[in-house]
């Protein structure tokens, strides 16, 4: 059963406020998944804080993008425990219900309305009844409006507001995506692999955005991309064979002997 913060039944309609009093907004306890015998999550556990900036990293086949799918809903473990809070068990939720939870992903390639402006974008993107009917006439409040501004200004887009999303450059369309993202007011952001193909302007106007959105969110980051990584991590965890293999700041994973020999490749001794 889903429950609120006071232990009251939830409908999926319902805004879910999680109970953070302990300082920990997503639990991860525990949790295995196996494909065809591969077990590509393994009694894994991680919590992330309230607020803070965390990177995952990890090789391919680590169990990073696994383990944003159940989260996220997409995936079943076969056991384990997902909380969003202290009490609202994310797996008696499906994907739409997380989402409305508050908690948002945003995948590697961008997924914009390219023929609609970057404000309608993010228009389509306000929290609440996302009817056809809705949609179609729908007349925006002052307070929309002012909210679709602040979003513009944090994403960097306000020039380009009218434009097509179509017109944006690659790094822009992340951008925009992530802006989609703070329309429906999420209190978690899942982001992968944020920076791939992007020049290196875009990069640092990247790690400003996401450095900026830590506090009000918490910002889970997925990436592969070290430099950037280094320019943004507060804490990092570091996957392997499906479990956490170490966490700490960025000097303290360089200096893991563990994480250098199944990670970065060097060899001790």
């Amino acid at each position: 059963m889903t429950v609120d913060k006071a232990g009251s039944p939830l409908t999926a309609s319902e805004n879910i406020v999680p109970d953070t009093r302990h300082g920990v907004i997503l639990y991860v306890e525990d949790v295995n998944l196996s494909f065809d015998g591969f077990k590509a999550l393994n009694n894994l556990n991680l919590y992330i804080n309230d607020g803070e900036l965390r990177c995952l990293i990890g090789a391919n086949g680590a169990g990073k993008t696994t383990l944003m799918d159940v989260i996220t809903g997409k995936i079943r473990p076969d056991s384990g425990k997902v909380n969003f809070g202290q009490k609202v068990d994310l797996l008696q939720l499906d994907e739409s219900e997380i989402a409305r939870a508050g908690i948002g992903r945003k995948f590697q390639k961008p997924t914009v309305f390219e023929e609609l402006s970057v404000f309608e974008n993010i228009e389509l993107s306000l929290k609440g009844d996302k009817g056809i009917w809705t949609t179609l006439f729908h007349k925006l409040s002052g307070e929309q409006k002012d909210r679709i501004g602040e979003i513009l200004h944090t994403i960097g887009l306000i020039t380009e507001c009218y434009y097509p999303a179509g017109r944006l450059s690659h790094g822009q369309k992340q951008w925009l995506e992530i802006g989609m993202l703070l329309a429906a007011e999420p209190r978690v952001l899942l982001v992968d692999e944020p920076v791939a193909g992007m020049t290196g302007q875009e990069t640092e106007r990247t790690a400003e955005l996401l450095t900026s959105l830590a506090g009000e969110h918490s910002v889970v980051v997925v990436e592969h991309d070290m430099a950037f990584v280094r320019s943004i991590a507060r804490k990092v965890s570091v996957l392997h064979q499906g479990s956490v293999l170490a966490e700490g700041s960025m000097a303290e994973i360089q200096a893991n002997p563990d994480v250098i020999r199944v990670y970065l490749g060097e060899e001790q001794g």
